[in-house]
């Protein structure tokens, strides 16, 4: 029976998991709360992956505090692993430690874990609960969870217009349309995701970093050295081998991919190469998000022009629409947002509104796409 105290510390649980927002990668991130006698005795987030994960952190914490986790119930966001990995089953461990209860927000979607996790606590005669905030809990992996459920990961289109719906100057002059709130807003974004993929003509017109930056995350000072321990995965689509040796994008810390065509001759000493089939006249973008989730990729953030960002759309292949709206005015002869060509009303893509909120001077809209299976 599921109480208001269940829920309670449940929602504790899922606030701890956030603090592993920018660091888990690829793993997922996961909180626990250990409860005896109506008090928390112990607490516990995933941080990095190899690491201890949260409920080995919260037995240790409850150790540290001087409490006996025996009889005690545990609040996981996320059903214990049940198998060897880099480390051992979270599921055994609370065994061990004498837990008499788990209250779990889902089931774990890996084929390694799927329910046995919850096996093993049933088989040493602990209580299992399961289902409790689980929409709140999904949220904190919803890359991690696509992943695994459909080997492709979650990919998240960031688009940012002016009010009348424009995204760089004729000539492609774009920066900076936004503000600086909205633009660290970005960059946690950006912190989150396993990988950030642009097209060739954003770096040959922008020649952008696509770094995360520490001083521009507007965290506290350990909060931003953990997010920026380890950079997303760059990703360049340049299906003609344009992109030029001194590009900023190959000169920054962490790992820069091109993707070409399978035809194209291309030696970048301070990239990876990989090469893609063709589709439609450019590079095969589900053949790209395959090769992603092969690298452990999880959340995939698309930062691109109007032509690449349609493409994407589409083919149906974006999850989450995040749109910045500067209120700013840039003109007809400003560039589309999409470069989506649409005849019929019957063709319209529809969306689904997730958040509104304000960002400094400007607003951030995020959408889903209805689906119409």
């Amino acid at each position: 029976m599921i109480s208001l105290q269940d829920r309670q510390h449940m929602a504790r649980a899922i606030q701890l998991a956030r603090h592993g927002l920018y660091s888990t990668d690829p793993n997922p991130r996961v909180g626990c709360v250990l409860v005896k006698d109506n008090q928390i005795i112990g607490e516990g987030f995933h941080i990095r992956a190899g690491e201890g994960h949260a409920e080995v952190n919260a037995l240790a914490d409850a150790q540290a505090r001087g409490h006996d986790p025996r009889g005690a119930t545990a609040y996981v966001t996320l059903e214990p692993c049940s198998h060897y990995g880099r480390t051992p089953p979270c599921s055994e461990g609370l065994v061990k430690a004498g837990i008499a209860r788990v209250v779990c927000a889902m089931e774990d979607p890996n084929p390694q874990v799927a329910g046995k996790g919850f096996e093993i606590l049933r088989s040493a005669g602990i209580e299992v609960e399961c289902g409790v905030q689980g929409e709140e809990a999904w949220a904190l992996n919803p890359g991690f969870f696509k992943r695994m459920q459909t080997g492709m990961p979650y990919v998240r289109l960031k688009l940012a217009m002016s009010v009348d719906g424009r995204t760089a100057m004729a000539s492609g002059e774009s920066q900076w349309i936004t503000g600086p709130s909205a633009r660290a807003d970005v960059q946690k974004m950006r912190a989150r995701s396993s990988a950030i993929v642009t097209g060739i003509e954003s770096i040959l017109l922008d020649d952008s970093s696509l770094t995360v930056r520490e001083g521009e995350l507007g965290l506290e000072e350990a909060a931003s050295k953990l997010a920026c321990e380890k950079q997303p995965l760059r990703v360049v689509l340049d299906r003609q081998g344009r992109i030029p040796t001194s590009a900023k994008i190959l000169k920054q810390a962490g790992q820069t991919l091109v993707a070409t065509a399978e035809q194209t001759q291309l030696a970048l000493p301070e990239a990876q190469v990989v090469r893609l089939p063709e589709a439609y006249g450019r590079l095969d973008l589900t053949a790209l998000l395959t090769e992603l989730a092969a690298r452990q990729c999880n959340e995939v953030l698309v930062e691109t022009g109007a032509t690449l960002a349609g493409a994407f759309v589409a083919l149906g292949l974006v999850d989450e629409l995040v749109v910045y709206m500067a209120p700013c005015l840039m003109g007809s002869d400003a560039r589309p947002l999409l470069d989506l060509p649409l005849t019929q009303m019957a063709q319209k893509k529809e969306l689904i509104l997730k958040d509104v909120r304000q960002i400094g001077q400007d607003l951030r809209l995020t959408y889903g796409f209805e689906s119409r299976s």
